[in-house]
């Protein structure tokens, strides 16, 4: 399996929570959207969407509950709907592996990321003052395309994020975090959706 993208780099330990369910087919390998629930040490649980091949799974076999390991890169794509374009992030798997005993507290969640910011960062302050910094990073991949991945950043990290300039080289190291939010979609009606972005605990200037 091949490894060798180090500037897209996503390794997760967890649980499928959802069965594959067919996403697209490219040159006739197709392609399955599944989740995986992954852990924080405060017992809140990131659900992580996974895009994984028939050629790294058994399509037809019962999934929900399996504890794996998994080994890939976080993408994006713009999708196009009535409502305008949405980008849409999951990692894409490389490697997965089944854990045959699963020991509890050992769930991982670590990203990191090399690229370019390619939007000015937007800071700001939590009504309890907590310093945060969104960045939207330009990460490249083979064949000259490139996935667009939003970051937040908090405290020092976020003062220092501020302050770089759009095509600043950056790497990230972090976890893919999921959130839930509220769309209003009238007056009165809400819709609850998931955010996926990356949770920085470091960030720096790379070379």
């Amino acid at each position: 399996m091949n490894r060798t993208i180090e500037n897209n780099i996503v390794e997760l330990s967890g649980v499928i929570t959802s069965e594959p369910v067919f996403s697209h087919e490219f040159y006739g390998e197709k392609f399955y959207i599944m989740t995986l629930e992954a852990k924080r040490t405060s017992g809140i649980a990131d659900v992580v969407p996974l895009t994984i091949s028939e050629r790294l799974f058994k399509v037809e076999d019962k999934h929900v509950g399996l504890a794996v390991n998994v080994y890939g890169s976080f993408r994006s794509f713009n999708e196009h709907d009535e409502t305008g374009n949405h980008l849409i992030l999951s990692v894409f798997v490389q490697d997965i592996e089944e854990i045959i005993t699963k020991v509890s507290g050992l769930d991982k969640n670590e990203i990191t990321l090399i690229g370019f910011i390619c939007k000015e960062p937007i800071y700001r302050k939590t009504p309890f003052g907590r310093e945060v910094a969104d960045v939207l990073l330009a990460v490249g991949r083979y064949y000259g395309k490139t996935d667009y991945i939003p970051c937040i950043t908090w405290g020092r990290n976020a003062a220092f994020s501020s302050g770089l300039e759009v095509g600043t080289k950056i790497k990230i190291k972090g976890r893919v975090q999921s959130r839930i939010y509220k769309k209003k979609i009238s007056d009165t009606d809400f819709e609850e959706r998931i955010a996926y972005e990356v949770s920085a605990s470091n960030i720096e200037v790379a070379d």
